[in-house]
């Protein structure tokens, strides 16, 4: 009996110690998890935060955009308007000088001279059926010239400036060819110039902005594809039926069976 009685004594001793070894937290992990909730706030403050910041650059591209839609809804009544008063003075309304320009290679390297090479080189030319724009000045003027007969170019409206950059716009980001898939690409290369979302590089581009340049060389060329039915002739220009040269508005059908 008594031996009884001392195991039982023992087990209830166990017990007890057991009971306060369950209760007993170190401080290693008290510390730890203290970290894990500072952290895991300052996480939620952050996304938080980011959240309502992108919410109201959402917003501000949207006003940015409706702005930009009734400049250009203005300007084209303000055309409207000229060419009703030229016709009811009896003359002719004579549109002002296009400021840019949007250039496709059509032809290869195979007979180039090096002078052709380089200029096509400084237009970021490289390959074939490669697409820029350029800002139309003196320089450029003489430059589309001297290689006329591997180019197709002409002056593009809205619509295929805003086609060209939703439907085979990429950016140049560290060097590297990115796919303009969200605003924040924009704005983190050209957000010092005011440019914070693909209206605004839009706008900069068909209006001859500022920053035309900049906006420009942050575009990758073009990359388009061979246009749908075929070219008709590289080697004679657009004047004499082929597809080489100026164009001037009607680049716009060439982009369309490219795209």
């Amino acid at each position: 009996e008594e031996k009884k009685r001392g195991s039982q004594k023992k087990k209830t001793i166990f017990i007890t110690m057991g009971e306060q070894t369950a209760n007993f937290i170190p401080e290693t992990v008290l510390k730890k998890r203290r970290t894990q909730e500072r952290l895991k706030a300052e996480a939620e403050e952050k996304a938080t935060a980011k959240k309502a910041d992108l919410a109201a650059k959402k917003e501000l591209a949207f006003k940015r955009a409706e702005k930009y839609m009734e400049e250009y809804k203005a300007l084209e009544n303000e055309q409207i308007r000229l060419r009703r008063e030229a016709k009811g003075a009896k003359s002719i309304y004579v549109a002002p000088e296009a400021k840019v320009a949007f250039v496709i290679r059509i032809r290869g390297i195979i007979g180039v001279s090096p002078k052709v090479r380089k200029i096509l080189q400084l237009l970021r030319l490289r390959q074939l059926h490669n697409g820029v724009f350029v800002k139309l000045n003196g320089a450029t003027l003489k430059m589309l010239r001297l290689v006329e007969p591997y180019i197709a170019y002409g002056y593009p409206n809205l619509k295929i400036v805003r086609e060209l950059i939703y439907k085979r716009g990429y950016g140049k980001v560290n060097k590297q060819r990115v796919p303009l898939d969200s605003n924040t690409i924009i704005e983190s290369v050209l957000g010092q110039y005011d440019i914070i979302c693909i209206e605004d590089l839009i706008h900069e581009i068909f209006t001859c902005g500022p920053h035309f340049k900049e906006a420009a060389n942050f575009l990758w060329p073009f990359k388009l594809s061979s246009p749908t039915g075929g070219f008709k002739s590289k080697l004679l220009h657009y004047n004499e039926g082929g597809d080489a040269g100026l164009r001037e508005e009607k680049i716009g059908e060439l982009v369309k069976k490219m795209l």
